[in-house]
């Protein structure tokens, strides 16, 4: 326990007695100080036992309530005050003492015959004391906590032990705030307000820690995991202090467990991506559809995904990727991740949160017969991911873009100004340009191309005319309407890389 005023009292051969502000007796006093001093409170830390025998104080009131005040703003526990044989005052003045009452501070009396010395003296004994019991408290936890560890209970019998030992609650999560083992009723509402920051520090990995107040709890979150983030403890902060170390244990303790854990699951792991490699290597779809059944997986179409990361990191990638991603379906290869993730996966928020800034490609949504061929898709967007500096992914009708930004964008600019640049000059307001688009889109069939722009057939008639006039180009042949779209893809490929969208309407793989 905490040295209190009220255990100070307690010790009977410093014989103190307390004359006012008996509301304050469970504040604890964290060290002794003598000044006679007429303002000591700059000079004080905070919980502060401050003893004076009133030398340079004046008995009148407003000495009084000033110094009392600059004891509290200094942030003292107590006053004491000594008095007798040799000392300015025989009993504390009416003033100091009234003063002390309206302000709640504590304020003893020292007797004659017990010098400052000796109260300096109780108190950092007291205080020792209550540092050994912390340090022999904190030492028969750590052994504990870890016998619970290993006696093969698990993250459950660790926490079981550390809640009856602090009283307080815990919860431990995995790499996606998702809850492992909770112990406390507190449990619940700590986990609602770790919630708020898990995301923001699990990016930050080893060197991601919080302490957050919220809800009449103060929550401290802490990683777990050795070389690689495995997860979160979240703890409830103690009212009193107490030593750092008794965390830390738990936290290590923790560690070895989820650390033994990865190494436990590396059959699955292995045996997930013995499953992926059989799903590249061809299956009915029938077969591929059983296959992924029996990892959990019953779904209509399945996505490739490559991830190129840094040296030496594959295998922990695969390994994090293995146990978030349904079906943990994921093999490496060198530097070299590869997936199989379903629609419901956000894959722009897991290249986030594990792969941020590294090269990735996203094959297309394929039966899961075809799931070689969207990894293959995934593989082959890696160099255009790198490029673009963001991931790469495959869409309808994107591909040809992503492909096009493999090319200088200078020169693709320069291609697509040379063959419309024409158009541009005579059409400020981009009408032919719309126009050709459509036409195109429609395989250049005019009453299409007319009901989709809502104009006459006749308007689409004229404005081609008008694109061959201004180009020379004659798009009755395949060769110059291919031109055209190219062009028109060129400028569409460099909107995707400058703001990493598409920046037309969908457009057909190939020219018309």
């Amino acid at each position: 326990m905490p040295l209190t005023v009220e255990s100070l009292l307690a010790l009977r051969e410093l014989r103190l007695t307390l004359v006012a502000g008996h509301s304050g007796q469970e504040r604890v006093i964290e060290a002794a100080h003598v000044s006679e001093l007429a303002r000591p409170g700059e000079w004080l830390h905070g919980g502060e036992l401050l003893m004076t025998a009133g030398v340079v104080l004046s008995p009148d009131r407003r000495s009084s309530r000033g110094f009392v005040r600059d004891v509290v703003e200094g942030g003292a526990a107590a006053l004491a005050f000594g008095v007798g044989h040799g000392q300015p005052y025989r009993e504390p003045p009416g003033e100091l003492v009234a003063a002390a009452e309206a302000a709640g501070l504590p304020l003893l009396v020292v007797p004659d015959e017990v010098p400052f010395i000796a109260v300096t003296k109780a108190v950092f004994a007291a205080l020792a004391a209550e540092d050994r019991r912390a340090l022999e408290h904190t030492v028969d936890v750590q052994r504990r906590l870890t016998v619970a560890a290993t006696s093969g209970g698990g993250l459950n019998a660790i926490l079981k032990v550390w809640l009856r030992a602090t009283g307080r609650a815990a919860v431990v999560t995995d790499l996606l705030g998702r809850e492992l083992v909770a112990v406390g009723e507190a449990a619940p509402a700590l986990l609602t307000v770790g919630r708020t920051v898990l995301d923001e520090i699990g990016a930050r990995g080893l060197r991601g820690s919080a302490s957050i107040a919220a809800d009449g709890l103060t929550v401290a979150v802490q990683p777990i995991g050795a070389r690689r983030l495995r997860g979160h403890v979240l703890l409830v902060r103690p009212s009193q202090p107490q030593p750092g170390t008794l965390d830390a244990a738990l936290v290590s303790l923790l560690t070895l467990e989820l650390e033994r854990r990865h190494l436990a699951d590396e059959p699955r792991r292995r045996a997930g991506a013995e499953a992926l490699t059989r799903l590249l290597d061809g299956l009915p779809d029938d077969r591929a559809e059983s296959l992924l059944a029996t990892y959990g997986l019953v779904t209509p179409s399945v996505r490739g995904l490559a991830v190129v990361t840094r040296p030496g990191e594959a295998d922990d990638l695969a390994a994090d990727l293995a146990l978030v991603l349904p079906g943990g379906l994921v093999r490496w290869s060198e530097d070299t991740v590869e997936a199989l993730v379903v629609d419901e996966v956000d894959v722009t928020a897991l290249l986030d949160r594990f792969a941020p800034g590294r090269p990735a490609g996203v094959g297309a949504a394929l039966r899961p017969g075809a799931a070689a061929v969207s990894l293959r898709q995934a593989r082959a967007l890696l160099a255009t991911s790198t490029r673009l500096g963001r991931p790469a992914e495959a869409g309808e009708h994107s591909t040809s873009r992503l492909l096009l930004t493999l090319g200088p964008p200078e020169l693709l600019a320069s291609f697509a100004d040379t063959v419309l640049a024409p158009v541009d000059a005579a059409d400020p307001r981009g009408q032919l340009l719309t126009t050709l688009r459509a036409w195109l889109d429609a395989n250049a069939a005019w009453d299409v191309t007319a009901q989709r722009l809502g104009v006459h057939r006749h308007t689409v008639r004229n404005r081609v005319d008008r694109i061959e006039q201004l180009t020379g180009r004659t798009l009755t042949t395949a060769t110059a309407r291919y031109e055209m779209w190219l062009a028109l893809e060129a400028r569409d490929a460099l909107a995707y890389a400058e703001s990493g969208h598409e920046g037309a309407p969908d457009s057909p793989p190939g020219p018309p």
